[in-house]
């Protein structure tokens, strides 16, 4: 079971974050996350969006310095150092318990 310090989704949808959070911090699938997966992610750990330039997103989480920029490659897929990126500041400020 994960603890979120912010808790958006309930039910069926939290059970989803909850995978694919795992999936995240597992390290073992930096190539095969959607940025639809990623942003359900970020929006449950309690970052919103702030609009970036052209095909970029940046999210902002209040007490973290840390900007996640986010930047799809072809099919919507996120791009693997971002998905490092974002699992280390999961670690770094402990956004979740396990």
């Amino acid at each position: 079971m994960i603890i979120f310090m912010h808790q958006l989704f309930t039910g069926s949808h939290m059970a989803r974050v909850e995978k694919l959070l795992l999936k995240l911090l597992s390290g073992n699938s930096d190539n095969n996350f959607s940025i639809d997966e990623l942003k359900i992610i970020l929006l449950q750990l309690g970052f919103y969006e702030i609009k970036g330039a052209g095909s970029h997103t940046l999210y902002k989480m209040d007490g973290i310095d840390d900007l996640i920029n986010i930047q799809s490659v072809k099919g919507g897929q996120a791009k693997a150092y971002q998905i490092r990126q974002i699992r280390n500041i999961i670690i770094k400020h402990k956004l979740v318990k396990l």
